[in-house]
């Protein structure tokens, strides 16, 4: 399936319906009095977090949604029915805007949850609701109001708990497969990977994070160049960066240095609150350099490129230093879980240390 995390849709509730003047016509009733009915309010449109779909394709082809009117009202005292309310189903992640002003309205960030986006009108009132001792025969009524109408832009940006950050071919996507159920495609040349790829991580039971790939970034991403940039968005909501660099890059006269001080660059320029994010720093590609010259290559790249964070040094390929990543992970994870909940209420009546007030 196409991966798409951008749509445009217009959507439009329904109207309410019209009241209705009626009188009662029976026969021996000379004066029945009126019996017009209300209209019935017009349909909602919902959005619902859907935790099964990961892509926002559906709307990319179905753009305007409508729900249904409502009914209009009768005689008899009869009301109309309220018209049909829809639903949108809608990744888990969803940004929902208003188009034409830009302003974020709603974000759907919990599994299952439910919104209202567009309210439908409520229904008219029909002659009935209009008399009195000194109006007993009122021909009065109200039109249903409108429904409300919007047009709206989704985003989609994946949650994820650590995102993978790097340059083509630093092997973001074998890192991926090496640690989780994702299966991305693999190849030996840059730009294998053409939209995100989310994997969950199994640390142990019931111990488990998620994280995301995205295409790889080069420099100039944040002005537009290359592939990365669109996805950047991707790794806002993470908890955790990994900074992946090719640590044997097969050509020689690339410098990884370089490359990494670009990419820290581009993150800067695009988002300083992703670059004040936690960003460990892996390196890639061990198993390419002899292992009685690994510590002296780690050791200079890390004094080249004035790191003072942790510093893993992995084979994704071969999944050499693998284990101690995901498990460090899960560890700064969870710490960062626990000290984002609230701190739990204590009744100030069933404290034990109060003093005693008997003698």
């Amino acid at each position: 399936m196409k991966f798409v995390d951008e749509a445009y849709i217009d959507i439009a509730a329904g109207d309410g319906g019209n009241g209705c003047v009626s009188f009662r016509h029976e026969k021996y009733k000379e004066f029945g009095g009126p019996n017009g009915g209300d209209g019935g309010r017009g349909g909602h449109v919902f959005a619902v977090a859907d935790p099964n779909l990961n892509t926002l394709v559906d709307f990319r082809f179905s753009r305007r949604h409508e729900a249904k009117r409502g009914q209009h009202g009768m005689g008899s005292d009869m009301f109309g029915h309220a018209g049909d309310d829809i639903t949108l189903k809608m990744p888990v992640g969803t940004i929902i805007t208003d188009a034409e002003t830009g302003d974020v309205l709603y974000e759907l960030l919990i599994p299952g949850e439910v919104i209202t986006i567009a309210k439908g009108g409520d229904g008219g009132f029909g002659n009935m609701r209009f008399k009195s001792a000194i109006n007993r025969a009122p021909r009065q009524k109200t039109p249903g109001w409108p429904g409300e109408k919007k047009e709206l832009k989704l985003e989609l940006k994946v949650l994820a708990d650590v995102g993978l950050l790097g340059m083509p071919n630093a092997g973001k996507s074998t890192l991926i497969t090496a640690i989780s159920n994702a299966r991305p495609k693999i190849a030996d040349y840059p730009f294998t990977t053409l939209h995100p790829n989310l994997g969950v991580v199994r640390v142990g039971p019931e111990q488990s994070f998620v994280v995301a790939d995205v295409p790889g970034l080069i420099e100039g991403a944040s002005d537009g160049a290359g592939l990365g940039h669109q996805f950047l968005r991707h790794l806002q909501r993470t908890r955790l960066l990994l900074h992946l660099v090719d640590i044997a890059p097969f050509d020689e006269g690339v410098d990884p240095v370089k490359q990494a001080k670009a990419i820290v660059a581009e993150l800067k320029k695009y988002d300083k609150a992703l670059y004040d994010k936690p960003r460990w720093l892996v390196l890639n590609k061990l198993d390419m350099v002899p292992k009685d010259e690994r510590e002296a290559v780690v050791a200079d790249f890390v004094k080249r490129f004035k790191y003072k964070g942790p510093v893993f040094q992995i084979s994704a390929l071969t999944r050499e230093g693998c284990e101690p990543l995901i498990k460090d992970i899960f560890k700064h994870i969870k710490a960062q879980q626990v000290a984002e909940q609230p701190p739990e209420y204590v009744d100030p009546r069933f404290v034990d240390d109060a003093p005693d007030s008997a003698p």
